[in-house]
């Protein structure tokens, strides 16, 4: 029973992963913009997602080591530096963007703008941090974050043409606009492909003591949690393309990203839509804050555990406590989230080699995997995928760039 249990694990991973202010924004564009042209980004993401969080729990059962331990350890110090800091940079900049989504969404429910809530919601963010265990985070954002089903419900009740949804997920290109097309297509690909969830995912599996008896249901949790979040990122999409690009909207405000509910659920849409974008950043922010935090602390080789009360992790608390405060300043200035979530998913997906190369050569050193390190066909999809989206994000980024 604990083990099936584990299953909200591969849930709040696929929710901070998939449904959260970086994927639903960047697949309300792409449909709003592309209508379903654009949901083999999404299928891609997903799949390269599947294998890389169940090699992080397969890492983490066999050898007992988080991500950040193994390659701490085996490229040494001075290399782990760089890839710390060019992925805490990233995680820094989606964490406030997730900070302003539950700004965003609070300011739709109460009209207060968003700016206004800057610091109550790094409070309460913190306070979850502080007081809650790594179960209670898990299983409560798990549940909660349920109520993003609610996007399924739109997009069945829109009445797509499944055989174009269908088409949409074979790659293709438009005739115009293809600067925007490209950059949107990155976006998606670093919105589904964040590094950090390997990191969360690596070391909940550590927190969870797990070992190699829990390889079979991994595999069932990664396939699962990220399909989950997948099929939940194209429902936006597809909710999208049939609320808004008929209508002309191109998003760049969060209050239109809402109105793809409503065409569907005229009634409540507006409002399932502000308390789902809610719930999702909010349990994204726990991921990315704890995920930073274990970052630091495996990085140094401090105590760190979320199950631990802060007194006897106290770095790895000051960490996510500084973390989260640092988060909020540029959010009281009123910096827009929607430009930093674009953008930090963009940059995610042009450091993706950066984060999955080394973690590759250590998911296929024996010292660490013995006879459970990858084969052909994990090593393939997983790096054919990441050439895909660092050949996109360096045409596309410039040229947004330049144009935008």
């Amino acid at each position: 029973m604990k083990k099936i249990l584990q299953i909200t694990l591969g849930i709040i991973t696929s929710v901070g992963g998939f449904l959260e202010i970086g994927s639903v924004i960047t697949a309300a564009q792409a449909g709003a913009a592309f209508g379903y042209q654009l949901l083999w980004a999404i299928l891609l993401g997903t799949l390269c997602l599947i294998f890389l969080v169940e090699m992080s729990g397969r890492l983490s059962a066999v050898s007992k080591y988080t991500i950040v331990d193994a390659m701490r350890e085996r490229f040494g110090f001075p290399f782990f530096s760089i890839v710390l800091f060019g992925m805490v940079l990233i995680a820094f900049m989606v964490l406030v963007a997730e900070l302003g989504g539950i700004g965003l969404s609070l300011q739709i429910l109460t009209g207060i703008r968003f700016p206004w809530w800057a610091l109550p919601v790094s409070f309460i963010v913190w306070l979850l941090m502080w007081k809650g265990t790594f179960s209670l985070i898990e299983n409560g954002a798990s549940l909660l974050g349920l109520v993003t089903l609610s996007f399924v419900v739109a997009a069945v009740k829109l009445h797509p043409d499944w055989g174009g949804a269908a088409d949409g997920l074979s790659p293709s290109f438009p005739g115009d606009q293809k600067a925007r097309y490209g950059f949107i297509a990155v976006s998606i690909l670093g919105a589904s492909i964040s590094p950090y969830l390997m990191y969360f995912y690596s070391s909940g599996a550590i927190e969870d003591e797990w070992d190699e008896s829990y390889i079979p249901i991994n595999r069932f949790i990664a396939g699962f949690g990220m399909t989950f979040g997948g099929l939940l990122s194209m429902a936006v999409l597809i909710a999208s393309a049939l609320a808004l690009q008929p209508k002309g909207i191109d998003i760049d405000k969060f209050e239109q990203a809402a109105l793809l509910m409503t065409t569907a659920l005229p009634k409540w849409g507006f409002y399932l839509f502000a308390v789902s974008m809610l719930i999702a950043c909010l349990g994204a922010a726990l991921q990315i804050s704890l995920a930073i935090a274990y970052f630091f602390a495996q990085g140094f080789g401090w105590n760190w555990s979320e199950n631990l009360t802060p007194s006897r992790d106290a770095r790895f608390s000051l960490t996510y406590t500084i973390i989260i405060l640092l988060a909020a300043v540029p959010l009281l200035f009123g910096i827009d989230p929607i430009k930093v979530t674009m953008m930090s998913m963009a940059l995610t997906a042009a450091t993706l080699p950066l984060a999955i190369v080394p973690f590759i050569f250590l998911m296929n050193d024996p010292i660490y995997l013995g006879q459970h390190r990858n084969g052909w066909v994990s090593n393939s999809v997983v790096l054919i995928i990441i050439l895909i989206s660092f050949v996109l994000a360096v045409i596309s980024i410039p040229l947004q760039i330049v144009g935008g």
